[in-house]
């Protein structure tokens, strides 16, 4: 189960990096060298990828019997439509923040980390309010393990972002 684990992280990892990296490539120049890598179309391509990654591994690490994943997927495919809003809110702040980049002021720092922290806050309460109803359809060590996939997972995707975002300027 580790290894199948492991494989599976290392698989959106490579499917993250291919996505961004084709879409960079195809990507015409970018205005400012800071948002390079935060082209619209390398987003939209990169979450699209990473989404049926996701999907995939969450599909190769759990056992589910017919009748689990009969009710399992449904809740999965509404909990995941969640997530892209709060995921639409992280990527237009990754995306002012290229665009602000040279020019940010003390209140646009401000409200930027403001509006991040919120985002990872509205993230947990997310996780928080899906646990009962994964439990209507699985087990509770089920649901467990499924939010720490989902966890892994989006750790992986932040790390990426992460380190296509430049720090910001003093």
């Amino acid at each position: 189960m580790k290894k199948k684990l492991a494989f599976s992280i290392v698989l959106l990892c490579l499917v993250g990096v291919s996505s961004f990296a084709s879409a960079q490539n195809s990507a015409p120049e970018p205005k400012a060298a800071t948002a390079e890598q935060l082209t619209d179309d390398a987003i939209k391509m990169m979450r699209q990828d990473i989404k049926s990654a996701k999907k995939q591994i969450v599909a190769s690490n759990m056992t589910l019997t017919d009748t689990e994943a009969t009710k399992f997927w449904p809740v999965y495919d509404r909990y995941i439509g969640e997530v892209a809003k709060i995921n639409d809110t992280r990527y237009a702040l990754i995306k002012e923040y290229a665009d602000k980049y040279a020019t940010m002021t003390d209140a646009d720092a401000n409200s930027f980390i403001n509006r991040w922290l919120k985002a990872d806050t509205d993230m947990s309460n997310l996780r928080i309010k899906w646990i009962p109803e994964f439990e209507k359809v699985v087990s509770p060590k089920k649901t467990a393990m499924f939010f720490q996939i989902d966890r892994r997972t989006n750790m992986i995707v932040e790390l990426k972002l992460a380190s296509q975002v430049p720090l910001m300027n003093q």
